[in-house]
């Protein structure tokens, strides 16, 4: 099992970056051996990974990072690097490699001061590996500042420096980071190559497969997330019922109440762990006396920790309200469809009878503004307004139609 095996649907994209693996690892070798490096190379020392949500961005990027660590023996008898199981592979796909440095965005934004370390460790020499990657996962959360950081690293990189910038489109990246990139972009998987993967790597039954990947549209994570979760399949029933429940302001209100309820719950599990580890790790680290109590003079560092972990519960939240508002806006495309009579599939099967008397009660102009109302919440969380307002902004829209 290689590297690419994990990509859905990117066959192309796959070929393209095991061609740059390969003349990667050919100049490598010939710079470690002193002989004149191969003329022409598919490698460079930018990349700029695009594409919708739930392509596979990040993997795609990681792969890649793993096949450039690799230290497989088979490649010296003309395998392609990224065999999937040697220590360089391993450790870059799992987030452990010395060599591999990530970058994602805690809160809103990605800060200069989040990516000050990152930017001074590519222009230092590999420890370990063969190359020295900088994988930034939310590329279009640079803020002025740290773009500006970044933009410099990317104009004059260190020799064995690799960056791997990922964001939805090309334009969400400043054209002077972009132009120094190459551009990879990725496509939705079908529902057809999610449903498989889901059966061969996770070992999920078909049937259940076939409707996460349906429901998900071709969203690899949520798709795993859906087939191998029960508790995120009950979150979505729960917001699948939501357009039967705003026919008066109280259900409006309250159904506006319990999905940012949910959210937070869903942010609070997921953070809990995480932060209670790294808050003991820190204390071990600055030599947290029996009791748990810190040192003199330790007080700015725990505070620099609980607000990133603040900004980190934030950002969880509003993800998990991004999926809800993703799944509403898949309910009233189903809609649509019906009432538009068209014979696209639909993705919520399993809320049939739902969807048939919503299309029988209002019309498509209706549908199409509600669908409106989704996007403009979207909008409002990411303009960072209250989640609650923004939401019962939504739900009355909604009822509105």
């Amino acid at each position: 099992m290689t590297v690419w095996d994990d990509l859905v649907g990117q066959e192309k994209v796959s070929d393209q970056l095991a061609a740059a693996a390969r003349d990667a690892d050919a100049l490598v070798t010939a710079t470690t051996a002193g002989t004149a490096p191969p003329e022409a190379s598919s490698m460079t020392h930018a990349w700029l990974f695009t594409g919708p949500p739930g392509a596979g961005r990040i993997q795609t990027a990681r792969a890649f990072a793993a096949a450039l660590q690799c230290v497989s023996p088979d490649r010296a008898l003309g395998g392609i690097p990224g065999c999937g199981f040697c220590d360089g592979c391993h450790t870059a796909l799992v987030g452990t490699h010395a060599d591999v440095s990530t970058v994602a965005a805690v809160g809103a934004e990605i800060l200069v001061k989040d990516m000050r370390d990152t930017v001074r460790k590519s222009y230092t020499s590999p420890a370990t590996g063969r190359w020295q990657i900088i994988l930034v996962e939310d590329a279009e959360r640079l803020n002025e500042k740290s773009a500006n950081a970044v933009l410099k690293a990317v104009e004059e990189p260190a020799p064995r420096t690799v960056w791997l910038l990922c964001a939805p489109s090309i334009e969400d990246v400043l054209p002077t980071i972009r132009s120094r990139c190459r551009h990879l972009n990725l496509r939705t998987p079908s529902v057809d190559a999610v449903a498989d993967m889901l059966v061969r790597r996770e070992g999920v039954e078909p049937a259940v497969a076939a409707s996460a990947a349906r429901a998900t549209q071709g969203h690899v994570d949520r798709a795993r997330r859906l087939a191998t979760d029960p508790a995120a399949r009950e979150r979505r029933a729960a917001v699948l019922k939501l357009p039967l429940r705003v026919e008066d302001v109280g259900g409006c209100l309250r159904a506006a109440q319990e999905l940012v309820d949910a959210a937070a719950e869903d942010a609070k599990q997921l953070a809990e762990e995480r932060d209670t580890k790294e808050t003991d790790e820190l204390k071990a680290a600055m030599g947290a006396v029996q009791g748990g109590r810190m040192p003199r003079g330790t007080a700015g560092v725990m505070k620099d920790l609980e607000d990133m972990q603040k900004r980190r519960r934030t950002r969880t939240q509003r993800d998990s309200l991004d999926v809800a508002l993703t799944d509403l806006t898949a309910f009233y495309r189903d809609v649509l469809a019906l009432q538009l009579g068209s014979r696209i599939a639909l993705a919520n099967v399993d809320a049939e009878d739902a969807l048939e008397r919503l299309a029988r009660a209002s019309t498509p102009e209706s549908t199409l503004r509600r669908i409106e109302a989704i996007a403009a919440c979207a909008e409002a969380l990411d303009r960072n307004v209250t989640p609650l307002l923004a939401v019962e902004a939504m739900t009355m829209a909604l009822r509105a139609g």
